[in-house]
């Protein structure tokens, strides 16, 4: 995972001209849910790299398709055998740039949209993703809820199966920030 969060981090470096704090974790949490009335599903990664640069308001969040967690092993095998790909598409990655101008010094809850590229199974995809960005003395937190559509990204759901599996996931996604310090 620190692999991620260095990647991430020199995509966001190498697109800004002005370097700023730099805030990371490698603990977010990415949850989707996928309800239909015969069957629910849902999967949960607390692996996931996310950073943000505090000057530039860019953002970038890089998850792993196997670290996903399944309430059963058929499921997980599934998902990463015959709708993820997860072999041949291994990340899920957002880049974006939150909209808003925020005062990172000022405690508070602030309604965020980030703005930018979602690839999903080798698919990228414009998206502006709406959230709740906390200040509670420098520690930041991000929480954001966001719907896929699998035709979106060509995630297909072979017809035996098409009535267990929603076509519109719904996701939600909250990262607890910490300042990045290169060791």
């Amino acid at each position: 995972m620190k692999s991620t969060i260095k990647l991430l981090i020199f995509s966001v470096l190498i697109s800004s001209k002005s370097f700023g704090q730099l805030y990371a974790t490698q603990a977010g949490e990415t949850i989707f849910f996928s309800e239909t009335p015969i069957e629910n599903i849902s999967g949960t990664n607390k692996n996931v790299g996310a950073i943000l640069n505090t000057f530039t308001n860019e953002v970038a969040v890089s998850m792993k398709m196997t670290a996903f967690d399944f309430p059963n092993k058929l499921m997980q095998e599934h998902f990463n055998e015959n709708y993820m790909e997860s072999e041949k598409f291994p990340t899920g990655v957002f880049k974006g740039k939150i909209v808003e101008v925020i005062d990172y010094t000022k405690n508070g809850t602030y309604d965020v949209t980030a703005k930018g590229q979602l690839t999903l199974h080798g698919v990228t995809q414009p998206r502006d993703l709406k959230g709740k960005l906390t200040i509670d003395n420098q520690k930041i937190s991000l929480a954001c809820n966001f719907d896929v559509k699998l035709v979106d990204h060509k995630i297909d759901v072979p017809k035996l199966v098409f009535t267990k599996i929603a076509e519109v996931i719904a996701v939600k996604s909250k990262y607890a920030f910490a300042p990045y310090i290169k060791k």
